[in-house]
């Protein structure tokens, strides 16, 4: 079974709209969203849950108002400055909080709880395209790193049991934990990039951070006639390093009334960008089938 991500240096390249016009192109896979922290496939792919799931992620701080004596022993040994003691009792900012524990520890009272935290809900959902395994923190909510290993592992149970080779996933921007997390035994990674002094940048990070994990990767040029010069670099930089170009889309308004009217740009137009990922998607599963043969 092959893993394919599709990932970026940063958000706003094209990742999201490139991996569903991907989804509705393949056959018979199993689709998951791990850009937890501000998911927006489905948006595009509109689907109907099956079954959602609150995601419990560490712990937070509770204080029993009828214990606590106001003696401010939780305000003096938080160095987040997450709790304030008033006349009413202790009281906690959960914004500030970082769940340490530090105040439970210390209350003389035993007046505060350490509970579960709900940090999110993540669902295994019908779309049009197949099962897709989704998810979405809280504003505010720390653990995204966590909530991608759950949601990868769910993606696996799914193929396995509906017999899908694929698991394509629309991964988190930039290179960070969540990435890290998303990374992990994925088999290829298809990186989205623009030709802009910040994107051949961000891509030179992500290719080092792919090389650290030793996982595949292949290169798709968005808004390729943004810059000719810096895309002609970025084809040099993949030609050094060995990496696959998949294509180049030119900047097309279609991507954005494709997005508009909630379809992939495959189905919403037959133009030039939807062929152009049509070939790219074919060379990318031969360069699935050369990796699982080698």
């Amino acid at each position: 079974m092959h893993e394919i991500l599709i990932i970026s240096g940063k958000g706003g390249t094209g990742k999201t709209s490139v991996t569903a016009a991907f989804a509705h192109i393949c056959e018979k896979a199993v689709i998951c969203d791990l850009d937890v922290d501000a998911p927006d496939l489905h948006l595009i792919l509109q689907p109907e849950p099956r079954q959602t799931t609150a995601f419990i992620s560490g712990f937070e701080p509770r204080v029993a108002a009828e214990k606590c004596t106001s003696c401010g022993t939780c305000e003096q040994m938080c160095r987040f400055g997450a709790i304030k003691v008033g006349d009413e009792g202790a009281v906690v900012d959960p914004i500030r909080c970082e769940g340490c524990g530090v105040c439970v520890y210390f209350c003389p009272e035993k007046a505060i709880d350490f509970l579960p935290k709900h940090c999110g809900d993540w669902s295994i959902s019908d779309t049009r395209f197949g099962t897709m395994a989704h998810a979405q923190l809280f504003p505010g909510e720390e653990n995204s790193g966590k909530l991608v290993a759950l949601l990868r592992t769910k993606a696996r149970e799914l193929a396995a049991s509906e017999g899908a080779s694929l698991i394509l996933a629309d991964g988190p921007p930039g290179i960070g934990c969540p990435v890290i997390s998303a990374l992990s035994g994925t088999n290829l990674a298809v990186m989205v990039t623009e030709p802009t002094p910040s994107g051949i940048h961000d891509l030179e990070r992500v290719v080092e951070l792919c090389d650290y994990f030793k996982i595949p990767t292949s290169v798709i040029i968005n808004k390729c006639d943004l810059n000719k010069t810096i895309a002609g670099d970025i084809r040099t930089f993949c030609d050094k390093r060995g990496i696959c170009l998949l294509g180049e889309l030119p900047h097309d308004s279609d991507f954005v009334n494709a997005m508009v009217q909630a379809r992939a740009i495959t189905e919403f137009s037959q133009g030039p960008t939807s062929r152009k990922l049509r070939e790219a998607w074919q060379k990318l599963l031969q360069q699935a089938a050369e990796l699982k043969a080698a």
